[in-house]
């Protein structure tokens, strides 16, 4: 993965319908994630989780990147 910091927005342009590992997230005051380092990315949440419990950053933060269907939510 790329150490480059993006933009929320660009994390969704770039990684789109996926989840997204972020590292060394800044967060606004609702810890929403703002910009952060990409370091990993997948369809398949599990393989996000699997990958963040191997690399263990020290800050990370979990995005999906897609639409949530009308009346659903996500739980992490």
């Amino acid at each position: 993965m790329t150490k480059d910091i993006l933009s929320l927005n660009e994390i969704k342009d770039k990684f789109d319908s996926q989840w997204v590992l972020v590292g060394d997230p800044e967060t606004d005051e609702n810890l929403n994630v703002i910009q952060g380092v990409v370091l990993w990315n997948s369809k398949d949440r599990d393989e996000v989780y699997r990958k963040a419990r191997e690399i263990s950053p020290k800050s990370s933060a979990f995005l999906y990147t897609g639409k949530t269907p009308e009346g659903e939510g996500i739980i992490l």
